[in-house]
C-alpha cells in the first residue's frame, strides 16, 4: 500500500471527524452561545450544504491547479475553518467557520480519490479509494466518540483545536508523501462538465442520494428512537454510534474489495439488503440487542455502496473524473440532509421516531431501482451509455466517497 494513501486517510480521519462530532456535541454548544437545539442543529446543515456547493466549486477553482498542490490547499481551508470554530466569539462566527472547513470536503474526497486511483494498479482502484474512506469510516468509530467525549468533559472548543491540529497533520503527509502527479492533458472545465450529459453519470449520483438517505434517515434520529423505543439510557448512544462506525469501516472495506470484481452484483446485494434491514429496523427498534446488531448492518450495507457508487462515476465520466467525483460526494451530503429532513417531517406528523426508517427503506429500494435501471441501459448499449472497459487509458481514474 502506497504510503500516500495514510496521508489521505489521515486527512479523510479529520474531516469525518469534524463532520460528525458536532451532533453530539450540539447541546454543548447551544448552551454556551444561548441558541436552541434546532438552531445549533444549523451548524449540521450549513456543513452539509457547504459540501454540496464547495465540491463543485473548489474542484473547478483547482483545475489549473496541480493535485498534490489543490490537497494541501483544501487541508489548509480545513484547518483555518476549525480554528475558527474553536475561537468563535458567536454562533455566527462558529456557522462561518463550519461553512469554511465543509468547502473542503467534497473537493478533498473527490480529487483525493482520483490521487488514490493513480497510484495502484488498475485492478486496484476501488480498494485504493476504499482505503482512504477508512479514515473517513475510523472517524466515526474513534474520532466521534472521543470528540464527544473531550467536547463534554473539558470543553467543545477543544475538540475542534484537536481536529484542527489533525488537519496539519494531514497537510504535511501529503506534503511529504504524495508524488507530484502529472496534471492531466488537455481536461478543461468543458470537458468536465461534459460527464454530467452521460445517463450513467447522473444515474449513479442519484443512486449515492437515495442510497445514503436510506441510511442517514434512521441513523439521525438513532439518540431518540434508542432511547425512547429500545429502552436505552442517554450515555449508550455513543456506543451504538461506534458500532455504526464499526460497521461502516467493515462495510467500506467489503465494498472496496469487491467492486473492483464485480461491481454491479456488489450494488444490488448491498443495496437490496439495505432496503430490508431498515424495514426490519421499524420491529427490531424495540429490542436492545436486535436494535444494536441492526444499527451495525446499516453501517455496513450502507458503506459497501460507497466504493463501488464512487468507482462507477469515476469510470463513466472517463477522462474528466475529477469534478464528477467531487460533486458524488456532495451528493451523499445531499442525501444525509434531505433524509434528515424527510425523517424529520414524518416524526413530527405524528408517526413515531421509527417512521424514519421505512422513508429510509424506500429510499433505498428505489436506489436500486436505478441499479437495475442503470445496468438494463448499459446492456443495450445505448447513446449515453458509453462505457470503458476495465483496461482504462492511462489518464483514468477510479473515486471513491464521503
Amino acid at each position: 500500500m502506497p504510503l500516500a494513501l495514510l496521508a489521505l486517510a489521515i486527512g479523510a480521519f479529520g474531516i469525518g471527524t469534524t463532520e460528525f462530532v458536532i451532533m453530539g456535541l450540539l447541546p454543548e454548544v447551544a448552551g454556551d452561545f444561548g441558541v436552541s437545539i434546532p438552531t445549533a442543529g444549523l451548524l449540521v446543515t450549513g456543513y452539509a450544504l457547504g459540501v454540496v456547493l464547495g465540491a463543485p466549486l473548489m474542484t473547478v477553482l483547482g483545475t489549473k491547479v496541480p493535485r498534490k498542490r489543490m490537497l494541501m490547499l483544501l487541508m489548509g481551508l480545513f484547518i483555518a475553518g476549525n480554528l475558527l470554530s474553536a475561537v468563535a466569539p458567536a454562533f455566527a462566527v462558529m456557522l462561518i467557520g463550519r461553512v469554511i472547513a465543509s468547502l473542503a470536503h467534497g473537493a478533498f474526497f473527490g480529487i483525493g480519490s482520483v490521487v488514490a486511483a493513480e497510484l495502484v494498479a488498475p485492478h486496484k482502484k476501488a480498494g485504493a479509494i476504499a482505503m482512504m474512506f477508512t479514515g473517513l469510516t475510523v472517524a466515526n468509530v474513534v474520532g466521534v466518540p472521543l470528540g464527544t467525549l473531550i467536547g463534554q468533559h473539558v470543553g467543545w472548543r477543544v475538540t475542534f483545536g484537536i481536529v484542527a491540529a489533525l488537519g496539519v497533520v494531514g497537510l504535511a503527509g501529503i506534503a511529504k508523501l504524495v508524488p507530484e502527479l502529472p496534471k492531466p492533458e488537455g481536461v478543461h472545465l468543458r470537458h468536465e462538465l461534459a460527464a454530467f450529459k452521460n445517463t450513467q453519470v447522473l444515474l449513479a449520483m442519484a443512486m449515492t442520494v437515495l442510497g445514503f438517505g436510506g441510511v442517514f434517515a434512521a441513523i439521525t434520529y438513532i439518540a431518540p428512537m434508542m432511547t425512547h423505543i429500545a429502552g436505552f439510557a442517554d450515555g449508550s448512544v455513543t456506543w451504538l454510534l461506534v458500532l455504526f462506525g464499526l460497521g461502516m469501516v467493515g462495510g467500506n472495506l467489503i465494498g472496496g474489495k469487491f467492486a473492483d470484481r464485480a461491481l454491479m452484483p456488489m450494488l444490488y446485494v448491498s443495496l437490496g439488503a439495505l432496503a430490508v434491514v431498515l424495514a426490519l429496523f421499524t420491529l427490531t427498534a424495540h429490542n436492545k440487542i436486535a436494535a444494536a446488531v441492526t444499527i451495525t448492518l446499516i453501517g455496513a450495507l450502507g458503506f459497501a455502496t460507497v466504493p463501488p457508487l464512487q468507482k462507477r462515476v469515476l469510470d463513466q465520466a472517463h477522462g474528466a473524473p475529477t469534478l464528477a467525483s467531487a460533486v458524488n460526494i456532495g451528493a451523499f451530503n445531499l442525501g444525509n440532509a434531505l433524509s434528515a429532513w424527510l425523517g424529520g417531517i414524518v416524526i413530527a406528523a405524528g408517526f413515531g421516531y421509527t417512521a424514519p426508517n421505512w422513508i429510509g427503506a424506500v429510499l433505498a429500494a428505489a436506489a436500486l431501482v436505478l441499479a437495475v435501471l442503470s445496468a438494463a441501459l448499459e446492456r443495450r448499449g445505448g447513446p449515453h451509455s458509453t462505457v470503458i472497459a476495465s483496461g482504462t487509458p492511462a489518464g483514468q481514474q477510479t473515486p471513491v466517497h464521503h
